[in-house]
């Protein structure tokens, strides 16, 4: 087992000899982990084919799906995408930022970063911790989700600590996510796109940047059998707590009565919203996901309310909300539909 080396960087201002060593450390193939916008990343040198080897042994995630290179600049995808007027449009938009863009790959990235795939994803992180390391490093950084395989996306360093302490050579702590769920991924063909991961750059955006924009089946339903995920998170069960997630469709009211019903069983738990809460008996185990019209903190809880149900040894089951399928609800319904395993109950 590794020795782990846990740093607390709360900016690239004034900490530039931790984040010289975290990229030195990069550049020699070994896998560090650093906050983005939008989760925690566990990173590795995008040109090293066995850095590539590394993350997915420590994720213990199967090698057919592709990883994200990150780099500082939206330029910086030259030598190793073929980028176009639509990718730079994009870029000059959302990049920085919560946005990954899939492109025709180079030779310059191996095949075990992409998936065996001949395209590779590409994202400019706006958090600047993460810019600034991988500025430093002077390599794009192959970076998926810093959780063990099939859990929840970490959104904080503690989460990283669990799943990830001696797998990897260092974690860089610097605070809990701005977003919560991972970036926007589209697919380019010219000046059309394929949605392939909802995020917080939303369908409608999109919309405005490109001729048109189409949602992929997978991210409203399960990929179809024997068919290969072209982009991270298409998974059918991914983002997985311990207890089994329902998702409940309906009227807020007629669910939360629902809720309360099963509240009864003393192995169930409920990811609900603020104003619910004070409804349930005392002691029944609630996990928050906030304001019941704010989807944005709602976004931000989920895995984090998702990892503290996994806590509690107790509960077998959980039940939440569907979401909307609009705007950045269409973010929330994907991550939280396959945490459910596609598990949704009419009300």
């Amino acid at each position: 087992m590794l020795q782990t080396e846990i740093l607390r960087v709360p900016s690239p201002i004034g900490h530039e000899a931790e984040i010289a060593r975290a990229a030195a450390l990069l550049r020699r193939g070994e896998l560090v982990v650093f906050p983005t916008e939008t989760v925690y990343g566990i990173g590795g040198n995008a040109t090293d084919e066995n850095a590539a080897r590394a993350i997915y042994a420590a994720k213990g995630r199967p090698s057919d799906n592709p990883l994200i290179i990150h780099i500082a600049r939206p330029e910086d995808a030259e030598p190793y995408a073929v980028t176009s007027e639509t990718y730079y449009a994009l870029a000059k938009t959302f990049m920085p930022g919560p946005l990954t863009v899939i492109l025709p790959r180079k030779d310059t990235v191996p095949l075990s970063v992409t998936g065996g795939l001949e395209t590779v994803a590409v994202r400019c992180p706006a958090h600047p911790v993460a810019n600034a390391l991988i500025a430093a490093a002077g390599v794009p950084i192959a970076a998926p989700s810093a959780n063990r395989s099939g859990k929840p996306s970490p959104t904080c360093a503690a989460h990283v600590i669990e799943d990830l302490d001696g797998r990897v050579s260092m974690i860089i702590d610097g605070g809990e996510c701005e977003f919560g769920l991972e970036s926007t991924i589209i697919k380019l063909d010219g000046d059309e796109g394929t949605l392939l991961r909802p995020g917080a750059v939303t369908y409608d955006a999109l919309c405005r940047i490109c001729r048109r924009v189409q949602i992929a089946p997978a991210v409203l339903s399960m990929l179809a059998e024997g068919e290969r995920p072209i982009s991270p998170g298409m998974k059918y069960r991914h983002y997985a707590p311990n207890a089994a997630l329902t998702l409940l469709d309906g009227d807020a009211d007629r669910v939360l009565d629902y809720m309360l019903e099963q509240a009864k069983q003393p192995d169930t738990g409920f990811l609900c919203y603020d104003e619910e809460c004070a409804h349930f008996p005392a002691g029944t185990p609630l996990f928050s996901l906030g304001p019941r019209n704010d989807l944005r903190v709602q976004s931000k809880r989920l895995f984090a309310a998702l990892r503290l149900a996994d806590g509690c040894p107790a509960i077998r089951k959980l039940y939440a909300h569907l979401p909307p399928k609009e705007g950045l609800g269409l973010a929330l319904y994907n991550r939280i539909l396959r945490a459910a395993a596609h598990q949704i109950r009419k009300i």
